[in-house]
């Protein structure tokens, strides 16, 4: 624990991590102990992070050069290390910031003066929630974190010019839709296949009315047309049309219900208390086991090689998505939308 100063926040580089650290974001901007707060972030995440409270405390780095030149320009009492990277405990170590605290994995124990250390049982680290892990990392520094639902914040002006975009594009006006982001940063292995996508996307608009918005980040413009392709019914494939994570924000706020992989979106969708069926295979359910309050995660329970973490299916048959059927997750969505809108 320290008392006053300069308490540089590292950011995590994922959009689900750095969505799950906003409480913990909030709450030491909030800490009047502090004379400075600065949010050291990856430059492409910082508009997730726009209109928030606390804006004008974020750091853009572009890169580990960049990072070092903000730390020497800095000069903070203390980085607090809220992702698990080892690059990023090695950057806070050879900038000499004097207090580094952070979580011990990864092998970068010795490069902390103050380390969580997080449980194990046979030498095996136990799977506990990342937004537990960040929250206990506040905790080695005296910050209460007391509530760990995300939060994330657009401007109304964001919100209507996203809008006008999408009904530019095809949705007609009023139209309720479901946003459905088929991809995953992460690797194939996090990939339901496009026709279960499809599937999944006709039965929610037979059940339910709701026109499929299918979006997804870089690079994942060919799976997001091949899931429009295998649609029965009319969707809309946002592969050519602009997409950034601020549009991200405003286009989960303005959906009835959010279809995603195990990845990035499903946070947003959180932090917007937007329902969402998150689809999950190669990953410990555990790791992302909080603000499930309007989110289902559907999986296939009782395979030998699952959860396997690993970014492409070692064994070849990707069994662990492939035989999760669309009835699973429809099923989930029908029960989202039965219960109404969330807080």
């Amino acid at each position: 624990m320290i008392d006053g100063g300069h308490v540089a926040l590292r950011a995590p580089n994922w959009v689900g991590d750095l969505v799950m650290a906003t409480p913990v974001l909030d709450a030491f901007a909030a800490d009047a102990r502090f004379e400075r707060v600065t949010i050291v972030v990856r430059a492409h995440l910082v508009p997730l992070l726009e209109d928030a409270p606390w804006r004008e405390r974020v750091r853009p780095v572009a890169g580990p050069r960049e990072e070092l030149e903000a730390y020497a320009e800095l000069d903070p009492d203390a980085a607090v290390l809220l992702g698990n990277s080892f690059g990023a405990a090695w950057r806070a170590f050879r900038a000499r910031v004097p207090v580094r605290a952070g979580s011990a994995l990864n092998g970068r124990r010795w490069l902390l003066t103050h380390a969580l250390v997080p449980p194990t049982r046979g030498g095996r680290r136990l799977p506990i929630p990342s937004a537990h892990l960040q929250r206990d990392v506040a905790g080695l520094l005296g910050v209460a974190v007391p509530d760990l639902h995300p939060r994330l914040w657009v401007r109304p002006e964001v919100e209507r010019q996203v809008r006008a975009e999408l009904e530019a594009a095809g949705l007609r006006a009023g139209e309720r839709y479901v946003l459905c982001a088929p991809g995953a940063a992460f690797g194939a292995a996090k990939l339901w296949p496009p026709e279960h996508f499809a599937a999944a996307l006709d039965r929610l608009h037979e059940a339910h009315g709701l026109r499929a918005l299918i979006g997804g980040g870089p690079g994942e413009e060919e799976l997001m047309d091949a899931v429009a392709r295998a649609s029965r019914h009319e969707s809309l494939s946002l592969a050519a049309a602009p997409r950034d994570l601020e549009r991200l924000k405003a286009q989960v706020k303005g959906s009835a219900l959010v279809l995603v992989g195990d990845s990035g979106p499903r946070w947003v969708a959180a932090a917007f208390d937007v329902p969402c069926v998150t689809i999950m295979g190669p990953n410990f359910p555990e790791l992302t086991a909080s603000s499930l309050e309007r989110c289902r995660v559907v999986r296939l329970e009782g395979l030998e090689c699952a959860p396997c973490l690993e970014r492409t299916c070692p064994l070849g048959h990707h069994r662990c998505m492939r035989d999760l059927t669309p009835e699973r997750a429809v099923a989930a969505a029908d029960e989202l939308l039965a219960a109404g809108p969330g807080r």
